[in-house]
C-alpha cells in the first residue's frame, strides 16, 4: 500500500476499509494541512519540511549502507570522502545536507560538493586538517 506525501497538496492514500480498526472517516484523497501538522505535533503557521533522504552508513573500508531513505548507493571517494547518491534526484540543489559521524577524533563534517543526484560528506580530522574514515556517518537532506 503505497501513501504519496506532497508538500504542497497533502497526503494521498488508497482506499482503506473503516472496519480495519480506523475510525470511519474517509481516508482516501487528499489530507488537508491541519490534520498533517496535528498528527506531527507541529504547532504555529512555519511550514514543516520534511527529510528528503538519509543515510546510516559504514565509511570503513568497504562502505556499506546500514539503513537509509531516498539514497541508492555511496561512493569512496578515498580517506574520509564520501558521495551519497540519491534514488530519486532533488528539485534543486538548494537543500540542506545535515552530516555527523561518530569518530572522536573527527572535529568537522560537512558537503562541499552537491547536486540534484549527489552530494558529498566530508570527515575531517582538525588536529591534522586531514580527511579521515569513520565506522558510522549519519547524513540528512531537508528541502
Amino acid at each position: 500500500m503505497a501513501i504519496i506525501l506532497n508538500g504542497t497538496t497533502g497526503i494521498t492514500t488508497p482506499d482503506i476499509d473503516s472496519t480495519a480498526g480506523f475510525d470511519g472517516e474517509d481516508l482516501t484523497g487528499d489530507v488537508a494541512a491541519a490534520r498533517i501538522t496535528g498528527a506531527l505535533n507541529a504547532t504555529g503557521s512555519a511550514p514543516i519540511y520534511a527529510c528528503r533522504a538519509w543515510v546510516n552508513f559504514n565509511g570503513t573500508s568497504t562502505v556499506a549502507i546500514r539503513a537509509s531513505g531516498n539514497v541508492s548507493s555511496i561512493t569512496d571517494n578515498g580517506t574520509g570522502n564520501y558521495m551519497v547518491n540519491f534514488a530519486t534526484a532533488m528539485p534543486d540543489a538548494n537543500y540542506v545536507a545535515v552530516a555527523s559521524s561518530a569518530s572522536f577524533t573527527a572535529d568537522g563534517i560537512g558537503s562541499n560538493t552537491r547536486s540534484t543526484t549527489a552530494c558529498t560528506v566530508l570527515n575531517v580530522d582538525s588536529r591534522t586538517y586531514g580527511f579521515q574514515d569513520s565506522s558510522s556517518i549519519y547524513f540528512a537532506v531537508f528541502r
